[in-house]
């Protein structure tokens, strides 16, 4: 069969997502040709925020890469516009030469509207609509100025991009609160507030008259009171418009977009239409979802499969500068409506629910969404809630009156809910998909594509995870610490300060333990708790520590172990390399590795030659890196203004004194930080615990990140101007870490818990912070200290071969 030649016009994610159907269902079918304006295929434009923001780069977003055309036989003319459709001939005319069709889907997009003030037209007025639009925005940095003109999704995402870059931002907005279309006015004002307390000015019912502007550059926005807002850049943001000139041009029925019937095609039979520029039944389609929706339809139908689009009722799970919304259905006032709304300022938790007979018809939620979903699905399906309107404003968890555990809410869910709105994704394909071997995020993302767009349902998907393996990633809260004892990790901290409890023996005896001694689980954990909470009182058991802390270094599964020397931020000098290489030499090391955390490792050492080796890297002025420890592991750094032509602030040095601060301090878990000298983030510092990027007007230092088995991104804790302060609130949050943190649990963990407010509030109060750098500096002053050099004569003449591994199990 002759294959036919398929010519795209617009290389966005609706007609990508036509490319997948297409070339997975059928590769031969079709000769294809992609033609795109920008000099580019398709990315993900969702995720142009995270790369204003400097936590991504534009080839992080990329979907479709050359060499996925290739491999798919797509010819592309990217770059290049296409001047004229001929329908009668079926020739698309391009810029660089003609293409002949037999099939045509234009997927031209939207183009943003500018509002026609006076002065739109000066330089450093845009859009934020493509990567051209966040490049240009991105060239601003500390101490400039812009101003916002549209208080959306989109404009409120610009506007946290460039403050996270340390612009000075200010929002004007014409509504009376933010997002009126998605939010209502309570959970409006929520918003505003946090956005407000990330340093972005918002000027709400305020209307812009003229742009002012100096040699042809913008320099101010006026608003009709006459105020003058100055800005180096002006960002509009205020709606998009379907892209429908060529098909206007080539005769095409066309209203507010293109028209379309259910199988995406226009008023040309071999011609279709997808995504942002096509009007269906009088809509036009902004959000994802409905486009993949539409190009799943257009793929089944070129193929000559019945297949129609249907318009759903939405749901918008959104989140802005990390605040979680979500809303759904109609949440507007109306005759025979009632309120259902439950408010936690302390958590900045909002939620209503809008009820019209015994139905809901609406939801609106900020802070906490996880039940959103749920609520999605009671208004899709009409479902009569008379039987649990007492609780239903507690989600799916409570309904018949349990108070059930925090993933009850997601095993409630009918295989039929909606997990992810974006591909439209319920969680009976999801559970389909884990059930057939897809068990971790990663694979589920790849063979559903749950969460692979926006990333707003990841969470969800993960508890999907949970709920159907069964095995918690984590213990629950309410699990004690150990068979030795009915007293959870909570607990126990508890009533070591509150007693208070200044041994081991007083915690068997007062907490009531079964045990004379504890056991392999409970000592290691007690043992932290009192060092963190006594440190002049109690003396660190070194019995009660897993092996690799009582061996100072990594048993590995021949029974030989791992020696890491400590390289402060990743810095060596060619004495200290000869030092390793001349005992790697000595003791027949067989593996030299350099690690992650930019050090090397010997690896296969000898028990009997630990002291030794020890002893012959300390005299070379190297000392233990503690990569066996619950303590501090690595800084890691990039070269900063030092050697690096983009470097903001020298981080190698700021790595280095961090190091010098916390190497010794023992902690909950590992701890890993690492110093980035600009946005761009060489040190990779956002997937630390505790991570610092430098950049022109000081020092953003964000927590909670993780790259093992889960995989987080830091969130931002605080911005400071200089490097000292920087030390301090590392040390203030180390400690405060430290105090509250359940034993093994990492910061993330910790930071769920606790709330990054809640951490963020203690490390801003100033005499709160000083607290928690004095006790710091206290428990490092009696416990620093290197257990190579201390241990070096005493282990000599004390080391037999290992026997006892009781404690290794645990860790």
């Amino acid at each position: 069969m002759t294959k036919q030649n398929l010519v795209i016009i617009g290389a966005g994610m609706a007609s990508g997502r036509v490319l997948e159907h297409l070339t997975d269902a059928a590769p031969d079918a079709f000769d294809i040709t992609l033609f795109n304006a920008e000099p580019r295929g398709n990315y993900n434009r969702i995720m142009l925020s995270p790369v204003l923001a400097g936590d991504q780069t534009y080839e992080e977003i990329v979907t479709h890469d050359a060499a996925w055309y290739a491999e798919r036989g797509i010819a592309t003319r990217f770059g290049e516009h296409v001047t004229r459709i001929d329908r009668a001939a079926k020739v698309i005319h391009g810029e660089h030469g003609d293409v002949p069709y037999d099939k045509l889907i234009l997927g031209t997009g939207s183009n943003p509207f500018m509002i026609p003030l006076p002065g739109h037209d000066l330089e450093g007025v845009i859009a934020y609509r493509d990567l051209e639009d966040t490049q240009a925005m991105m060239t601003l940095g500390a101490g400039q100025k812009c101003v916002v003109i549209g208080g959306g999704l989109l404009g409120l995402e610009a506007a946290a991009g460039m403050a996270a870059r340390g612009v000075e931002v200010t929002v004007v907005h014409i509504m009376g609160h933010l997002m009126e279309r998605q939010l209502d006015e309570a959970a409006g004002y929520l918003l505003k507030k946090s956005l407000e307390d990330k340093g972005i000015t918002i000027r709400l019912q305020a209307n812009s008259s003229e742009i002012l502007g100096e040699d042809g550059k913008v320099t101010a926005l006026r608003l009709d009171d006459g105020t003058d807002l100055p800005c180096d850049l002006l960002v509009m943001a205020v709606g998009i418009r379907p892209n429908v000139a060529l098909a206007q041009e080539a005769g095409l029925a066309v209203g507010k977009g293109v028209h379309v019937d259910d199988q995406m095609c226009t008023s040309d039979a071999d011609v279709f239409a997808v995504g942002e520029c096509v009007e269906h039944d009088g809509a036009i389609f902004g959000l994802v979802a409905p486009l993949y929706d539409q190009a799943k339809v257009l793929a089944r139908t070129l193929l000559g499969e019945e297949a129609a689009f249907v318009q759903k009722s939405l749901s918008t799970k959104l989140k802005v500068t990390g605040c979680d919304l979500f809303s759904a259905g109609d949440f507007g006032d109306g005759e025979g409506r009632e309120d259902i709304v439950f408010r936690d300022p302390a958590r900045g938790v909002y939620k209503r629910l809008v009820i019209e007979g015994n139905r809901l018809v609406g939801a609106v939620m900020y802070g906490d969404t996880a039940d959103g979903s749920w609520f999605f699905g009671l208004i899709r399906d009409g479902t009569d809630i008379e039987e649990m309107r007492e609780t239903l404003i507690f989600g799916p968890a409570y309904q018949g009156g349990d108070t059930a555990d925090p993933l009850s809410a997601v095993a409630a869910l009918p295989p039929e809910a909606e997990i992810c709105g974006c591909n439209g994704i319920c969680k009976g394909a999801i559970v389909e998909a884990i059930e057939a071997g897809a068990g971790d995020l990663g694979a589920v993302r790849a063979t559903t594509k749950a969460s692979a767009s926006c990333g707003t349902c990841t969470g969800l998907v993960e508890q999907v995870l949970q709920v159907t393996l069964g095995d918690a990633f984590e213990m629950p809260a309410a699990q004690p610490v150990c068979g030795c004892t009915e007293h959870t990790h909570e607990d126990v901290r508890r009533l070591i300060k509150t007693m208070p409890l200044k041994s081991q023996e007083a915690v068997w005896q007062e907490l009531g333990w079964s045990t004379r001694n504890g056991c392999h689980v409970c000592r290691p954990a007690v043992n932290f708790y009192l060092l963190a909470d006594w440190p002049l009182e109690y003396q660190d058991d070194p019995q009660s520590r897993f092996i690799n802390e009582r061996k100072h270094a990594n048993i590995q599964k021949d029974g030989t172990f791992s020696v890491v020397p400590r390289m402060w931020g990743g810095i060596t000098n060619p004495s200290e390399l000869r030092a390793i290489a001349d005992a790697a030499d000595k003791y027949d090391v067989p593996t030299v590795k350099v690690t992650g955390g930019q050090r090397i490792d010997l690896l296969g050492v000898k028990g009997e030659d630990l002291p030794a080796i020890w002893a012959d890297l300390n005299r070379a002025g190297l000392v233990s890196g503690h990569a066996y420890s619950k303590g501090l592991r690595t800084v890691k750094t990039c070269v900063g203004t030092d050697h690096c032509r983009f470097g903001t602030q020298d981080s190698t040095g700021l790595g280095i004194k961090l190091e010098k601060v916390l190497w010794g301090s023992w902690t909950p878990h590992k701890l890993k930080l690492a110093v980035s000298g600009c946005p761009r983030n060489c040190a990779e510092a956002t997937c630390k615990d505790i991570g610092v990027v430098c950049v022109d007007s000081g020092y953003q230092i964000s927590i909670g990140g993780a790259a093992g088995m889960d995989v987080k991104e830091t969130e931002l804790l605080v911005q400071v101007a200089s490097e000292a302060e920087a030390i301090e609130v590392v040390m203030a949050v180390t400690q405060l870490y430290r105090e509250g943190a359940k034993y093994l649990d990492r910061i993330y963990k910790w930071m769920g818990k606790v709330g990054l407010e809640w951490i963020r509030a203690r490390i801003k109060d100033k005499a709160e912070r000083a607290r928690l750098v004095a006790a710091f500096e206290l428990s490092q002053s009696i416990y620093r200290k290197d257990p190579w050099a201390e241990h070096v004569a005493e282990q000599a003449e004390r080391y037999q071969p290992l026997a006892d591994l009781t404690l290794e199990a645990a860790e």
